[in-house]
C-alpha cells in the first residue's frame, strides 16, 4: 500500500500549494453556482480518508468529531473558516497520512466493516479504502480546479 499512499501524498502536496497560493478570503469564497469552497473541499478529503480507513476499521480517528460534523459527506460550506483552522487542516493533510502509514506498518488494521460507496463500489478492506480514497480525492481535486477558475 506504500504506492497508494504516495499517490495520496502527491495529491495532498497539490492541495497544499493551493492553500499557499490563495488568500484566506479566496479559500472561504463560494463562487456563484457552487455549494462549497476551496477549504471545505480540502478539509473534506481529510475527513473522508479518516472515515474510510479508520472508522470502518473500528479504530480511533486522528481528527475530532467537530471536524467530522463540518466536513463529512452531505455537508456544505456553512461558515467562514479562520486562519487558525486553515493551518490545522494544512497540518492534518500530512499528519493523518503519516499516522496511516505507521499504522499499516504496525499491522493494526485487522477488521473492516464492508461499505458500499455512492459510486457503487463496495469497500471490503482497508486496502480497498485507501485505493477508493485516491479516486475520491481526485474527484475533489477536479472540483477544486473548477472552483479556482471561478474565483
Amino acid at each position: 500500500m506504500k504506492d497508494q499512499l504516495e499517490i495520496t501524498k502527491t495529491n495532498r502536496r497539490l492541495l497544499t500549494k493551493i492553500m499557499d497560493k490563495y488568500s484566506l478570503e479566496d479559500l472561504n469564497k463560494v463562487p456563484e453556482g457552487f455549494s462549497n469552497n476551496l477549504i471545505w473541499n480540502i478539509a473534506h478529503v481529510v475527513v473522508t480518508q479518516q472515515l474510510l480507513v479508520y472508522k470502518l476499521s473500528g479504530l480511533p480517528l486522528i481528527i475530532d468529531d467537530e471536524m467530522i460534523d463540518l466536513y463529512k459527506k452531505g455537508t456544505k460550506t456553512e461558515r467562514v473558516v479562520s486562519q487558525e483552522e486553515v493551518d490545522t487542516i494544512k497540518e492534518l493533510l500530512f499528519s493523518t497520512l503519516d499516522k496511516t502509514e505507521e499504522d499499516i506498518n504496525s499491522g493494526i488494521f485487522k477488521e473492516y466493516q464492508e461499505y458500499p460507496t455512492s459510486t457503487g463500489f463496495v469497500l471490503k478492506s482497508v486496502k480497498d479504502a485507501i485505493n477508493f480514497n485516491n479516486f475520491h480525492e481526485g474527484i475533489h481535486l477536479g472540483y477544486i480546479l473548477a472552483l479556482k477558475k471561478s474565483l
